[in-house]
Formats: structure tokens, C-alpha cells, sequence
């Protein structure tokens, strides 16, 4: 059982693998209920690359984590809760589905 009522995971991705990345988010889709944001072909937010954010409800983690492991093919992925604290969110309980990446935390002081 989750502590956290929901989730966000983010796939980040570069020119080189767009559309690797725009298949995992709408494949995703299709086989979940998650909510596809948009692709963003820059850095948004604290994230330092561009990225895709599916969001989900904390029941379905122990079913979609997984199977986004499985289907990344070296894609990197930041999930993390959604709480009412976006710095803890991002900094104290994410996690991270292949390599990690240093995220732009400042923007939440």
C-alpha cells in the first residue's frame, strides 16, 4: 500500500530518440490508465532534458513501474509522488528507472 495517492513518471529523451520515446508514452496509454502530457522537445521545469510525463494513481504502480522498465530500451525515466511538496517530491522520494540525472531543483525555493 502507497503512501502517496499518485505518481509521475517522466521520460526523458533527446532528438535521437523522439520517437522511441513518443512510442513508450502512447504505448503506455493504450495498455493504462495513465494521463499523457505533452512531449516537450526542450527542458521544462527541473528537468534537464526533454521529456513526456504520464501520470497515474498509486494503484496501478506496481504494474506500470515494471512494465515501463521492460519497455524503455535505455530510455531514463524519473518517477516520483505527487505530494503537496514538489522539492521532497523531486529530491527526497524520486526514483529512477535506468540512469539518473541532476534536475534543476533551484526553480522550487
Amino acid at each position: 500500500m502507497s503512501p502517496f495517492p499518485a505518481y509521475h513518471a517522466h521520460i526523458y529523451f533527446d532528438k535521437s530518440t523522439l520517437e522511441q520515446a513518443e512510442i513508450l508514452c502512447h504505448s503506455a496509454a493504450e495498455h493504462f490508465p495513465v494521463r499523457m502530457g505533452r512531449i516537450h522537445q526542450k527542458p521544462v521545469g527541473p528537468h534537464p532534458f526533454w521529456s513526456c510525463q504520464l501520470s497515474f494513481e498509486a494503484e496501478l504502480f506496481a504494474e506500470l513501474i515494471p512494465w515501463l522498465n521492460a519497455h524503455r530500451n535505455g530510455l531514463r525515466i524519473l518517477v516520483h509522488p505527487v505530494t503537496d511538496d514538489h522539492l521532497k517530491d523531486h529530491r527526497d522520494y524520486a526514483m529512477w528507472l535506468g540512469d539518473s540525472a541532476q534536475l534543476d531543483l533551484s526553480i522550487f525555493n
